[in-house]
């Protein structure tokens, strides 16, 4: 069976937020913020005895409302936590499920109920099943863990991730192949802006739809790096223009030869601009 053609999504996700389901004041910070998304954290950013609250909280401000898709990142399935937390997304329709350390597309498929799923690839055994996760029904994307994975990895930390390569590479192919988004994983330091637009660049370049964030300041950085800029969508538009104009065939477009994907690609670039303009 021919592996599904990669289609854009009608929603943005250059800038994917995560908040502590249990800081009511960052949830309402939240709101107002131009992120493309929000996941309301039950996991990592809530303490053990915290849990519970954090829960209830979540519950509570999904029912509020927000100006974006807002998704709930559950504890893992082997945490006691778990089912609690799901039986708590299923009562509050978030637009979808954020699952760590997904691993087991046996597993996965069993979860799909309904609520779109996002699966945390932050395992080494999770990388190699990437392409098997990704394809699972229901699956909307992938996202990368880079802190439990370079603590899995026994590896540095460097500017250039280059302990993070292949696990880049192999993420983003397992989520092209089945035509679902592509996340980038967060980026650590608060104060670094410059870091994390050269992450951002990074991963825009290697092909990623957007990136996981953990603070509010880091949100239009993402957004820039991620969207598309009147000086792209212009160039689409007059490549466009000499495609549409011979017809067919090989064309020359300022001095350099465009065919058919050429003109794809221009127009899949306008289609996110066009979307990003919507959620502006």
């Amino acid at each position: 069976m021919p592996a599904p053609t990669p289609q854009p999504t009608a929603q943005p996700y250059r800038s994917v937020l995560y908040v502590p389901a249990d800081n009511a004041r960052a949830v309402q910070k939240a709101r107002a913020l131009n992120a493309d998304a929000v996941v309301l954290d039950l996991e990592d950013a809530v303490h053990p005895d915290a849990k519970a609250a954090a829960r209830t909280a979540a519950t509570q401000a999904l029912r509020g409302g927000f100006g974006c898709p807002v998704m709930l990142r559950l504890n893992g399935l082997d945490s006691p936590h778990f089912q609690a937390d799901l039986e708590a997304a299923l009562l509050s329709a978030p637009a979808g499920i954020v699952l760590p350390k997904a691993e087991d597309a046996r597993a996965v498929r069993e979860l799909h109920l309904g609520v779109p799923l996002w699966l945390m690839i932050e395992t080494p055994l999770g990388v190699l099943r990437a392409p098997e996760l990704a394809a699972v029904p229901g699956v909307a994307g992938l996202m990368v863990g880079a802190n439990d994975l370079h603590l899995a990895l026994h590896a540095r930390r460097t500017p250039d991730r280059a302990a993070l390569a292949y696990t880049l590479g192999a993420v983003l192919l397992a989520a092209r192949a089945a035509g679902v988004t592509a996340l980038d994983a967060v980026y650590n330091d608060l104060h670094d802006l410059q870091g994390l637009e050269r992450e951002c660049v990074q991963a825009r370049d290697l092909g990623y739809d957007g990136k996981t964030l953990i603070h509010p300041a880091q949100v239009d950085v993402a957004n820039r790096a991620f969207g598309v800029t009147e000086e792209e969508a212009q160039a689409a538009r007059d490549l466009l223009a000499t495609w549409d104009a011979a017809g067919a065939g090989v064309v020359t477009h300022q001095g350099r030869m465009i065919e058919d994907l050429h003109a794809r690609q221009a127009r899949d670039t306008l289609a996110r601009h066009a979307r990003e303009q919507r959620t502006a």
